[in-house]
């Protein structure tokens, strides 16, 4: 047989084979990765419908850039309710005290109501044996047009003390 004898032939069959074998390998490996990339594929491309990875890639951007706008709407609307909460008189302080050392008790008190800069009014009632004066002072910045008592000033120390 044109000069190759029987054990050539039967050793070039057996690299043939050999060589088919380590294909087959490489085929079957090569399909497991494929079908890893098919199933990661399918993950990343989900139910949005569309085939190719670009167009996924430009409606998640899309939908990132709608979210970016909402987050920024939302903490213009936190910046506003927190300047809104700032400037409401939510800190409240109180002081009992007695007016007159020879009678009764801690019957007249001082309430400031304030916010966080101080803004607000200082209420202070004088319980007497006969009658109770009220008072109300303006505060602007923790201070007054009007004279304040210590224990007015107590009181306005407490309401800006609370957080």
């Amino acid at each position: 047989m044109n000069g190759l004898d029987d054990s050539a032939w039967l050793a070039i069959v057996a690299g043939e084979g050999a060589l088919a074998v380590i294909v087959l390998v490489w085929v079957i490996i090569l399909s497991g990765k494929l079908r890893r990339l098919r199933k990661a594929h399918a993950k990343l491309i989900g139910d949005t419908g569309i085939p190719e990875l670009e167009g996924v890639l430009v409606n998640l951007h899309g939908r990132l850039e709608e979210l970016e706008s909402v987050r920024r709407i939302q903490d213009e609307r936190l910046d506003k309710h927190e300047k809104r909460l700032a400037a409401l008189k939510g800190r409240i302080g109180v002081h009992r005290f007695n007016a007159f050392s020879d009678s009764g008790s801690d019957l007249s008190f001082s309430v400031a109501i304030v916010n966080d800069e101080q803004d607000g009014v200082v209420l202070t009632g004088i319980h007497g044996r006969e009658q109770t004066f009220l008072y109300a002072k303006p505060l602007d910045k923790g201070q007054s047009a009007y004279m304040l008592s210590p224990e007015e000033k107590t009181a306005i120390n407490q309401a800006s003390q609370k957080e």
